[in-house]
C-alpha cells in the first residue's frame, strides 16, 4: 500500500518556481522589443510570435516573388559548461544566434526571426537575463527579431550549475537565389572570412586540453596578443565587437576570455553583400565552417564532380589554435577535423567577380582572404 505523503507537496518545494519564472518571462519585454521591426505584429498575451513576411512601410515595399522558407536549429554545444564555470553567460548566447544565423546565410537567406530554448535545474533571474541579453545583441546584429521561446525549469535533469541552449531561426529567400552546389564552375575562387577563434565546436576537447595540461583559465598567457587572440597582432576585422566584459583598452585577456570569444556573426555583412547584387547573383556557393572543420564543411558546397583546393598557408593561423596544440599534443590532421581554424565562413565566387566580392566583404568589416579553387574531382575539399 502506498503512504501518504507526511506534507503537502507543491511544485515550488519540488523545485519549480512558477511565479518566478513568469516574472522573468515578463522582465524579458525591453530586450525582445530592442530587437523588432514593423514586421513583428504585437501579440500580447500570445501563445507563439507573429512575423508579417510581405509588408508595406511609408518609405519602403518588401513584397516577395517567389519566397521559400528556410529553417535551422542549433545549440552552443559544450561551451556552455565553459561560460558556467566562468559564470560569464552573454557571450554564448551571442553564439546561440551565430550557429544558427550562419548556417542559414549559406542558403542565401536572410534570418526574419529567432527562438530559443533555455534549459536550467533553477529561475536565476540574474544568469538568465545575462544570457537572453547576448542573444538578443546577437539578433539585433543579424538583422531577425526575436519573437520569444521558452525557459524550461528542470531541476530533476540539470544539475546546479548546469544549463544548456537551442535555437530556432526562419529566414527566406527567393527562390531563383537558392544556393546550389550546382552553380559552382571549374576556376571558381573561394574566399575565407576569418574566424574570430574557436566560435563553437570542438569545446569538448578544448577542455578536455585544459583539464589534462593543468591550464588556468583566469591566467593571460604570453602566447596570445593583448586585443584579439591572433598571431603576430594581425586582428580578425570587426562587424561591431560583441558584449562582453567591458576592459581597458590594451588590457590583456586570460585564456578563460579567450576561449569565450563569441562566434562572428556573418550574417549581416553577407545579407548586404547579396543585395549589392539584386539582378546578378555573383556567388556559387558559401559554408559555414562548424564541426568538422574546413575539408567537412566546404564539400557540402560543391557538386560531386569537383574539388576545392585550399592552401592552408594564405591565412595566418589564430594563436589559440597552435596554443591548443601544443598544450595538447593534438595531431595536425585532427586540429583539421575539429576546428575551423582560422575561416570561419568560405564564399565561391566567379574569378571576375572575387576582387570585388572581397573588397564589399573589407568594407563591410570582415577580413577576406583568397583561400584556393575549384578544379575538376570528386567533391572533396583537398588542403595543402
Amino acid at each position: 500500500m502506498a503512504r501518504s505523503p507526511q506534507k503537502s507537496l507543491t511544485y515550488a518545494g519540488s523545485g519549480v518556481d512558477i511565479d518566478k519564472k513568469d516574472a522573468f518571462t515578463e522582465s524579458l519585454d525591453s530586450m525582445l522589443r530592442r530587437t523588432h521591426t514593423d514586421r513583428v505584429i504585437p501579440n500580447p498575451g500570445g501563445f507563439a510570435g507573429l512575423f508579417r513576411l510581405d509588408y508595406r512601410a511609408r518609405l519602403f515595399a518588401r513584397n516577395y516573388k517567389d519566397p521559400v522558407l528556410v529553417a535551422c536549429c542549433d545549440g552552443v554545444g559544450t561551451k556552455v559548461k565553459l561560460a558556467a564555470d566562468l559564470k560569464v553567460f552573454d557571450t554564448v548566447g551571442i553564439d546561440l544566434v551565430a550557429m544558427n544565423v550562419n548556417d542559414l546565410i549559406v542558403q542565401g537567406a536572410e534570418p526574419l526571426f529567432f527562438l530559443d530554448y533555455i534549459a536550467t535545474p533553477v529561475v536565476d533571474t540574474a544568469f538568465l537575463n545575462d544570457l537572453v541579453r547576448g542573444i538578443a545583441d546577437g539578433c539585433r546584429r543579424s538583422g531577425c527579431a526575436l519573437l520569444g521561446g521558452e525557459t524550461a525549469n528542470m531541476p530533476d535533469i540539470y544539475a546546479k550549475g548546469d544549463f544548456d541552449l537551442a535555437g530556432f531561426c526562419v529566414g527566406v529567400v527567393e527562390l531563383a537565389r537558392v544556393q546550389k552546389p550546382t552553380r559552382v564552375r571549374v576556376g571558381d575562387v573561394v574566399l575565407g572570412l576569418a574566424s574570430d577563434g574557436i566560435h563553437s565546436n570542438g569545446y569538448t576537447l578544448v577542455r578536455n586540453v585544459v583539464k589534462q595540461a593543468g591550464l588556468d583559465l583566469g591566467k593571460v598567457y604570453p602566447e596570445f596578443d593583448v586585443a584579439s587572440g591572433q598571431p603576430n597582432g594581425k586582428a580578425t576585422g570587426s562587424n561591431k565587437k560583441p558584449r562582453t566584459r567591458k576592459k581597458a583598452p590594451g588590457t590583456p585577456r586570460t585564456l578563460g576570455e579567450v576561449l569565450l570569444t563569441p562566434t562572428r556573426l556573418y550574417a549581416d555583412p553577407i545579407v548586404r553583400l547579396q543585395r549589392g547584387y539584386p539582378v546578378k547573383n555573383i556567388i556559387s556557393g558559401m559554408a559555414h565552417i562548424t564541426g568538422s572543420g574546413l575539408a567537412g564543411n566546404l564539400c557540402r558546397a560543391l557538386p560531386p564532380t569537383l574539388d576545392a583546393l585550399v592552401d592552408t598557408k594564405s591565412w595566418p593561423r589564430p594563436a589559440v589554435f597552435s596554443f591548443l596544440q601544443a598544450h595538447g599534443n593534438i595531431p595536425e590532421p585532427e586540429m583539421w577535423r575539429v576546428f575551423n581554424m582560422g575561416i570561419g565562413y568560405c564564399l565561391i565566387v566567379r574569378p571576375s567577380s572575387a576582387q570585388s566580392v572581397a573588397e564589399r566583404l573589407t568594407k563591410l568589416g570582415e577580413t577576406v582572404y583568397q583561400i584556393g579553387r575549384i578544379t575538376k574531382g570528386t567533391g572533396q575539399v583537398n588542403l595543402e
